[in-house]
């Protein structure tokens, strides 16, 4: 069993899957207290917490779609009631709806737009006051390599993690005077389920183009969220894990 190091909550916003699995997984070893946000699939929510408590660490498992204002609201309240406020926030939940654009729908558009980016201003708007008043808070978007390169037919996907980055720079210069650090990392292609779907040959010519011939592993992306959670000097930057895919 784990040694208790910190009391500090964590919320990880669709932290059932993927990488905000491995992330709920690795911040639940050192012993935060974790939320595990997800939308749909209850089941996958409460193995990542049983994984947690059963390793000695503190989770709970709470639906809401973060999209949606007033789910956040009641996701916030629930927090409250089991942990107390919100110490460290990883907006981590997304989805794609990949299109090209002149065939792109406008409510294919506003999905993308809705999850991808306004759910960091749902989330932030939660956090902000109680991290001010505490003087310490940590808020980290994960955005993508395809906010920074763009992508074929992504251009709500794009827009979406682009504009997760300049809101962190934003947020990171009006917080950084009361102990708030707010930064992005930009995973590249992640041995996720999403990636492990691809047909074999499109995956064959991702590779292809890493100078590191392979891809990222789920543990890549928790491990540079834990460098941030402890790095208190640095605000304000994107974390680039990609394999040198851009640079």
């Amino acid at each position: 069993m784990n040694t208790k190091i910190t009391n500090k909550t964590v919320l990880v916003t669709g932290g059932s899957r993927g990488i905000g699995a491995a992330i709920s997984l690795e911040l639940g070893a050192k012993n935060y207290n974790i939320v595990v946000n997800y939308n749909r699939n209850s089941e996958e929510a409460n193995k990542i917490v049983n994984q947690i408590i059963s390793s000695g660490g503190s989770a709970v498992a709470l639906q809401a779609n973060i999209a949606d204002q007033l789910e956040c609201e009641k996701l916030f309240q629930a927090i409250e009631l089991k942990f107390g406020t919100v110490d460290i926030l990883i907006n981590n939940a997304g989805i794609t709806r990949d299109k090209s654009f002149k065939k792109m729908q406008l409510s294919e558009w506003n999905e993308v737009i809705n999850t991808n980016l306004s759910s960091a201003y749902n989330t932030c708007q939660l956090v902000i006051n109680p991290m001010i008043e505490n003087k310490y808070g940590r808020i980290i978007n994960i955005s993508s390599v395809i906010g920074q390169s763009g992508g074929f037919g992504q251009t709500n996907y794009a827009a979406a993690k682009a504009g997760l980055v300049g809101f962190s720079k934003s947020l990171a210069l009006e917080t950084a005077k009361y102990g708030i650090t707010v930064n992005c990392i930009c995973p590249g292609f992640i041995n996720t389920e999403m990636v492990a779907e691809m047909p074999e040959t499109v995956l064959d010519n991702i590779k292809s183009k890493i100078p590191a011939a392979k891809l990222g592993e789920t543990s890549d992306i928790a491990k540079g969220v834990l460098y941030l959670i402890e790095a208190s000097y640095v605000t304000g930057q994107c974390l680039n894990i990609n394999g040198g895919l851009y640079m």
